[in-house]
């Protein structure tokens, strides 16, 4: 009997594996009788020279059409029938020795609940028996890594007449745009990465690391969510480290010291089944705020309350970025920070000195999901800040994106406005020099565009309020 869902285990999130016949049936819908698209998965990685591998991760197209986890596959979807043809390796049999139980295409037949199975050095005479008009193979941009996607090759290809053009724009596009199983899994992997947060929340106090209490988010993830991969590389940063906006890689692995006083901003987010969570939280490391810290929390909260309020089908992107951005330098102009009229510190791009990145992104089974510059699309805006947007798009029912707007106490920038005067008119200077060092607040939740509005999918505490209460039931309020 073939499964019906993949999971971790008890207490995990049972996927359905309805979920990928459901977005292979999505692109067989927009494609023609003669074609068969095919694509090729991911293949193991080996760590530079050495016969160590790195842990597997399939490919993102290859996962969204069959939720297969095996390296070295292959995959054709022929759009006459709609049958799924799934091509695993043939492995040898001591194959059993090392790696476990050699799997025969019945059992992968079973196990993804695919069509058909065969071996991948079948593929040139299954896809022969086809008899296609052509092979529709995936190569497009990457909009946001720079990168091409990797087009299926295998030995007899050259036989077939190959489309690689028209396949792309379609399958991306699909992608911007959850099918409701996915939102499900979305729903579950942000809720196992907010209950993260909150654990990180509850642990954290000064003299802790920045990677302990990255160490408690993964131990989260993993032992009671299931999630074996974050989606990206934790970024943990503490006081200054905070003003550091992709803060975590190797040259600064999360090894600093919470210290009293500091704002602590924490972006880290699980992986399920393939697809990402990104959530941010911002707090202070002693757990209660100073009014320092407040008004700076404030402001950016301001910006996501605005921003929650707005998003609806229709409303698009670039114009969700300055209303966060006129929410924040209002509040901050109210708290003295800034001076003048907020339209006027727009026009001359102070927004982009405090929050030099976009809103948010589309995400999905990447963390910057695809389909933010697709030809069909608004193109990027041309000038900073809105040019760092990951997306132009009006918004669609079902697209997930992440919101989160930011404010950050970056030298260089300070240093460049500062001696702007065009700029530096807007600054408070004398009250300036107290953030210095301050860091930077960022509050990211992952929503999904309803017919209607928005829901947020993210559920950990957000006002100054909630966040002392929850931090005082934790490692603050037990050394008091």
């Amino acid at each position: 009997m073939a499964a019906s869902s993949w999971s971790m285990g008890p207490g995990t999130l049972e996927v359905p594996l309805s979920l990928f016949a459901t977005n292979r049936r999505r692109l067989s819908e927009q494609l023609k009788a003669g074609q068969v698209v095919v694509l090729q998965g991911g293949d193991d990685i080996s760590h530079y020279d050495t016969d160590v591998q790195y842990v597997f991760r399939q490919e993102a197209y290859f996962t969204w059409m069959s939720g297969v986890r095996e390296p070295g596959c292959y995959l054709a979807l022929d759009v006459a029938t709609s049958k799924c043809h799934l091509f695993v390796p043939r492995l040898p049999e001591e194959y059993e020795v090392w790696m476990g139980k050699l799997l025969t295409c019945s059992d992968f037949q079973k196990l993804y609940a695919v069509d058909e199975v065969h071996y991948v050095d079948e593929i040139a005479d299954i896809l022969k028996s086809l008899k296609p008009d052509s092979l529709l193979t995936l190569s497009g941009p990457n909009t946001d890594s720079g990168l091409t996607a990797k087009e299926a090759v295998f030995e007899g290809i050259n036989e077939f007449k190959v489309d690689n053009e028209t396949l792309f724009p379609i399958i991306a596009e699909l992608r911007v745009i959850k099918a409701p199983e996915e939102i499900e899994v979305m729903r579950y992997v942000c809720k196992v990465s907010s209950d993260a947060h909150k654990q990180v929340m509850l642990y954290a106090r000064p003299g802790v690391s920045e990677y302990q209490c990255e160490s408690v988010f993964l131990d989260h993830c993993y032992r009671v969510g299931g999630c074996r991969h974050v989606s990206y590389t934790c970024i943990c940063g503490a006081g200054h480290n905070g003003a550091t906006l992709h803060y975590g890689h190797a040259a600064a692995p999360n090894d600093a010291r919470l210290k009293d006083g500091d704002m602590c901003l924490f972006d880290m987010g699980g992986n399920y089944a393939g697809y990402a969570a990104d959530i941010t939280v911002s707090f202070p490391a002693r757990g209660r705020f100073t009014a320092d810290q407040r008004l700076v929390y404030e402001a950016v909260l301001a910006a996501r309350d605005a921003v929650m309020q707005a998003l609806k089908p229709g409303v698009e992107w670039p114009e969700m970025h300055l209303l966060a951005n006129r929410a924040m330098l209002a509040h901050l102009r109210d708290g003295g920070l800034l001076k003048g009229d907020v339209e006027d510190m727009i026009t001359h791009g102070i927004h982009g000195i405090l929050q030099p990145h976009g809103l948010g992104h589309l995400i999905g089974l990447d963390v910057h999901d695809v389909g933010g510059y697709l030809a069909s699309c608004p193109p990027r805006p041309p000038r900073a800040p809105l040019s760092r947007l990951r997306t132009a798009r009006a918004l669609l029912p079902s697209m997930c994106l992440t919101v989160e707007p930011g404010c950050y106490f970056i030298d260089r920038l300070l240093d460049q406005a500062l001696a702007n005067p065009d700029q530096a008119r807007f600054f408070n200077t004398e009250m300036l020099q107290r953030f210095r060092g301050f860091g930077g607040v960022r509050i990211e939740d992952d929503v999904v565009i309803t017919e209607t509005g928005v829901e947020n999918m993210t559920f950990v505490p957000r006002t100054v309020a909630e966040i002392e209460e929850h931090m005082k039931n934790g490692a603050n309020f037990t050394k008091a």
